[in-house]
């Protein structure tokens, strides 16, 4: 007798599907109230700039949407509860040759999934120290970026964005790794 075909393949069972990530975000706007469903920002027509210089001498900057851990904003820990008190409004920036403790409470993260309890998903400057070490690319920027996620399209690209590729350019930066969360 032969095994089931999920068996056979190695599929995963049914109610193993992906989370309808997309529309439950869209619903939950407008159960808050905002009436029209979160719309996310897509574009017809993406630039693509390719890099002018080959990789292995490129400077590359990291951005993460992870906020800093903050004791007093309450808790932040792996598999805290969403967090609103942990959010950040501003760029900020840190150097990148020193450890730093940044979070994900403040993210609509799926919580029943996942545990939060590796930093590298959300900032993964570590692993890209031992790439520069190892020669994967020229270097890494002097500092990495904060992008605060306020949710408001106008912030993002009219101040945020503006604010980020100005650091980026004062870093000197060839190509930019973003770890959005």
């Amino acid at each position: 007798m032969s095994e089931p075909i999920d068996e056979e393949f190695g599929f995963a069972p049914d109610y193993d599907a992906p989370i309808p990530y997309m529309h439950r975000i869209r619903t939950y706007y407008q159960t808050l109230g905002y009436g029209a469903p979160y719309r996310w920002a897509h574009y017809r027509d993406v630039p693509f700039t390719p890099m002018t210089k080959p990789l292995a001498e490129a400077t590359i900057a990291l951005i993460t949407t992870a906020a800093p851990f903050r004791p007093e904003a309450g808790d932040q820990g792996p598999g805290a509860p969403y967090n609103s008190a942990a959010k950040f409004f501003k760029v900020y920036s840190g150097d990148v040759r020193q450890d730093h403790d940044l979070r994900v409470s403040h993210i609509g993260i799926d919580r029943n999934h996942t545990t939060a309890e590796d930093a590298n998903t959300w900032f993964p400057l570590p692993a890209l120290r031992e790439a520069e070490a190892r020669g994967l690319f020229g270097k890494l920027a002097p500092r990495f970026h904060g992008a605060p996620t306020n949710r408001s399209h106008k912030t993002t690209i009219e101040v945020d964005a503006e604010e980020l590729l100005a650091r980026v350019r004062e870093d000197r930066a060839d190509a930019v790794l973003i770890a959005g969360n």
